[in-house]
């Protein structure tokens, strides 16, 4: 009868399960509060719990060498069976080092690409501002020009040679 029902339903039941479980069993329970308030060896078991997602959140938080994982997988090896810890995969573990991302490969150029980056920035800045006040100041030196010529000289003169060069 399982058999013709298949992996996917037993799958499913056990899901299922692990579900109850889980909501049966929740760490909100106050029986389960109660008893580790009272039970030395869970409260050892939860503290030593805790060292461990503490070193774990360490771990993350600093920065580590390229070898921390050859010397976790060396120590891991380290306890188990002799005869599991000679085998050629054991060999592999103990040297195995993690592939970088292209993010993390190029992390000690960041400070190099974010200033020439910048440079960039206030070159092209510094130009679109260069060009824009050197066309202001054309304009109203232009200005200036054609109204001395036209108090000067007459309208009719000024008009003539700023209009030619307009």
């Amino acid at each position: 009868m399982w058999a013709a029902k298949g992996k996917n339903y037993c799958r499913q039941l056990r899901e299922r399960i692990s579900r109850k479980l889980a909501d049966y069993l929740s760490l909100d329970r106050s029986w389960i509060h109660n008893h580790i308030a009272s039970c030395p060896r869970c409260q050892k078991r939860l503290a030593h719990v805790g060292k461990v997602e503490l070193a774990i959140s360490l771990l993350k938080s600093q920065p580590h060498g390229l070898d921390l994982l050859m010397r976790a997988n060396t120590q891991a090896i380290s306890v188990l069976k002799h005869c599991l810890r000679t085998l050629p995969k054991a060999d592999k573990l103990r040297n195995v080092r993690p592939e970088l991302s292209i993010f993390e490969r190029c992390a000690r150029y960041k400070s190099a690409i974010v200033n020439v980056a910048a440079c960039i920035f206030i070159a092209v800045i510094m130009k679109a501002g260069t060009f824009q006040s050197a066309r202001r100041f054309e304009t109203s030196g232009r200005k200036t020009i054609e109204h001395y010529y036209t108090a000067n000289a007459g309208e009719d003169i000024a008009r003539d040679i700023f209009s030619s060069n307009a």
